[in-house]
């Protein structure tokens, strides 16, 4: 049965490695995936709970005989809904980020960025664009910040090829963004759910290499662009209103927005409770700061008509459906006792730790980066390798900021390879062809660029 579950798995993340071709929801790929393993993984529950839970099912049966009934209510009761906790923390955090962004975007609270953006200067508009978006990916979810700021280069410039390239800068920047705190990306975040890694630690680990691919990719890019720019007419977004609020009361909610998600790391250090009731906590101080700031409209048709972009909602729902169905198979696998047998091959060579998180790399190009960091944590957070290179693979070892960094630039490789990537596809229309030729060689060379990087600064700090 363990080899068919291991199939299963390696069906499901061939379908969603090439769902550019046919086409298939890979939340729902995903999904069914993660439903089916368990279903499997239950007919031969007593097996696997004895092998990889013994003492704890010796405890759950009190003297009870072991039937597979039992086995299986083991598995429903002690097993499973630990990874339910697990990807609820996820959800319900990506859940809140995204209902405090809907409130800051519907208040007009991001409409500085346009202007801003504003310049006839090609170079000026690149750095400025994927300098905005690397410090929003780092504070927001990274698909709402493509999304943000996809959808203004769509409001300011009119060429498609033009598009496609600043479409890029800003994949590259949410992913170094995000990739630099433990709230900007879903890996990250996977990461501190864990406990494998703290808050100032991670980005401290993580700042210099992320900022140093940022910057080398913008700067291969500069020989693509043009000597001047050609902007679209600066038209107000339309919010079913013309009553924007005053601009002290629009700096009050993106002040309480984005120094709240900054201050989660301090609420969780403080009380130790996860990290999602922070952010709903945020949210909730948001929600009720905007009602009263909207009291006018709250009784009235046209806050109605105030609506988030439902392209936003629908992608990010399927980010998280996608995020769960991947965990729960993954975890399917993981109780099986398969990862640790592959494990305990791989510790002799655990030494390499720098060459695991290449492999892991690669394998977020072919299968996203969010499947291989999970994979990734799920064969490297063993005792066998916790216990053979502590100061690399323990609690704010170097190894998880490694893996972290080689997943998110290892999924910038190629167009699909996460979420923000899909997106740019679907928004600018963008080929895998175009997407080989212009994008992956300069990801590549960032990628070794903030390698040299990441090492140099464990040998020498």
């Amino acid at each position: 049965m363990t080899l068919v579950i291991c199939a299963i798995v390696l069906l499901g993340l061939a379908l969603l490695a090439t769902a550019h071709l046919h086409r298939l929801n890979t939340a729902t790929t995903a999904v069914f995936m993660a439903a089916v393993c368990w279903v499997l993984f239950l007919i031969d529950a007593d097996q696997y709970v004895v092998s990889q839970h013994a003492d704890a099912f010796r405890e759950f049966l009190n003297g009870a005989p072991a039937t597979h009934h039992a086995a299986k209510r083991f598995v429903a009761t002690e097993v499973f809904p630990y990874y339910v906790a697990v990807a609820s923390n996820i959800v319900l955090f990506l859940l809140s980020t995204m209902n405090i962004v809907e409130i800051l975007h519907n208040n007009g609270c991001f409409d500085f960025l346009t202007h801003w953006l504003r310049t006839r200067s090609p170079r000026r508009l690149m750095w400025t664009l994927g300098a905005l978006t690397l410090l929003l990916s780092a504070n927001l979810d990274n698909l709402t910040t493509a999304v943000l700021m996809l959808t203004l280069t769509h409001t300011l410039l009119s060429n498609d090829r033009l598009r496609r390239i600043y479409g890029f800068v800003i994949v590259v920047s949410v992913g170094c963004g995000g990739a630099m705190t433990v709230i900007g990306d879903v890996t990250s975040l996977t990461l501190w759910g864990e406990g494998l890694v703290t808050p100032t630690a991670y980005s401290a680990r993580l700042a210099l290499p992320c900022l140093t691919a940022w910057a080398v990719t913008l700067l291969l890019l500069t020989p693509k662009l043009p000597s001047r720019l050609d902007l679209h007419s600066n038209a107000a977004p339309y919010r079913g209103d013309d009553n924007l609020l005053p601009a002290w009361q629009r700096l009050l909610l993106l002040f309480i927005g984005i120094g709240g998600l900054w201050f989660i790391p301090t609420f969780h250090h403080l009380t130790l409770l996860p990290p999602f009731l922070g952010a709903l906590c945020v949210m909730a101080v948001l929600w009720v700061v905007n009602e009263l700031c909207n009291r006018a409209l709250m009784y009235s048709d046209r806050m109605t008509r105030r609506r988030f972009p439902t392209a936003l909602q629908y992608a990010n729902i399927q980010n998280m459906m996608l995020f769960t169905g991947l965990l729960f198979a993954i975890a399917a696998v993981r109780e099986t006792g398969f990862l640790h047998t592959v494990a305990s091959v791989l510790a002799p060579h655990g030494g390499h730790m720098y060459l695991s998180g290449v492999v892991v790399g690669l394998l977020a190009a072919l299968v996203g980066n969010v499947t291989a960091l999970i994979s990734g944590v799920a064969v490297f957070h063993t005792p066998l390798f916790t216990d053979m290179l502590p100061a690399a693979y323990a609690t704010d070892g170097l190894f998880w900021p490694w893996l972290s960094l080689c997943a998110s630039l290892g999924g910038a490789l190629l167009l699909e390879s996460t979420v923000a990537g899909i997106f740019f596809k679907r928004m600018e229309k963008a080929t895998h062809t175009w997407y080989l030729r212009h994008a992956t060689p300069r990801v590549a060379l960032a990628w070794l660029a903030a390698a040299l990087v990441f090492a140099a600064q464990a040998l020498f700090l």
